[in-house]
């Protein structure tokens, strides 16, 4: 446990990231008004990442992680690396407008999105996958054993890890680069291995129904960039 503590410590430290978790989402009515939104969060079925004991180094690498430095403002070294990104926020936003209808909340949530799984070292469309099996892309979503938001993040991480405020799983940046943090932390626990990764963030590891459901979620979001129209 030391060695792959102290491997999950190094590129952590240099990288920040995290991934996630769950089992087969069910569909929870959402609430009518506002306000009730807003009050009472919603409910989510998922497992949850059990409180481990961690190295100094580890936590400390993992609590520098977290601290919410630069907005989410992706950069980018050349125009077409700027384009491809532009043509991928394009693809994404039609693929959820179903789920989010705002234009401006579809924008904010992808490119908060993109930024924190980039900051991670992970693949985008796994954490959309992710995202969509934990929650169902509902911000307020809270499942029975009380994980959080997007990602659905145990509380117990932002007393870990964090400044211990547990409201702030419900902030849309925080939630995403708590759970981004965690994911990239149990790949690094388990030498890369995706499927024992995404089982452990899920608190269900080397059983099979989740990791499944995240791949199989992962593949709508693939993204296969065609910069050029085909010649006439």
């Amino acid at each position: 446990m030391s060695h792959l503590e102290a491997s999950s410590s190094g590129r952590l430290a240099a990288a920040a990231g995290g991934l996630s978790r769950r089992a087969c989402l069910v569909s929870v009515a959402s609430l009518s008004a506002p306000a009730a939104w807003l009050a009472a969060p919603q409910a989510a079925y998922a497992g949850g990442q059990l409180e481990e004991p961690l190295m100094d180094s580890v936590r400390t690498a993992l609590s520098s992680a977290v601290v919410n430095q630069a907005p989410p403002e992706p950069e980018f070294v050349t125009t077409e690396s700027r384009l491809h990104y532009l043509r991928w926020l394009g693809t994404q936003s039609d693929r959820l407008r179903r789920r989010k209808p705002e234009w401006e909340v579809r924008r904010d949530f992808l490119q908060t999105v993109w930024y924190e799984s980039k900051r991670a070292g992970l693949d985008v469309s796994l954490v959309l996958g992710l995202i969509q099996v934990e929650s169902g892309f509902r911000k307020f979503a809270v499942s029975s054993v009380g994980a959080r938001g997007y990602m659905q993040v145990m509380p117990f991480w932002t007393r870990v890890i964090g400044d211990g405020d547990a409201g702030k799983l419900f902030h849309m940046q925080t939630n995403l680069r708590f759970g981004c943090v965690i994911l990239r932390h149990y790949i690094d626990r388990e030498q890369g291995d995706l499927f024992l990764a995404l089982g452990r963030y899920n608190g269900s590891r080397g059983r099979s129904p989740y990791p499944d459901a995240v791949f199989g979620a992962q593949r709508g979001w693939a993204f296969v960039d065609r910069p050029h129209a085909p010649a006439v």
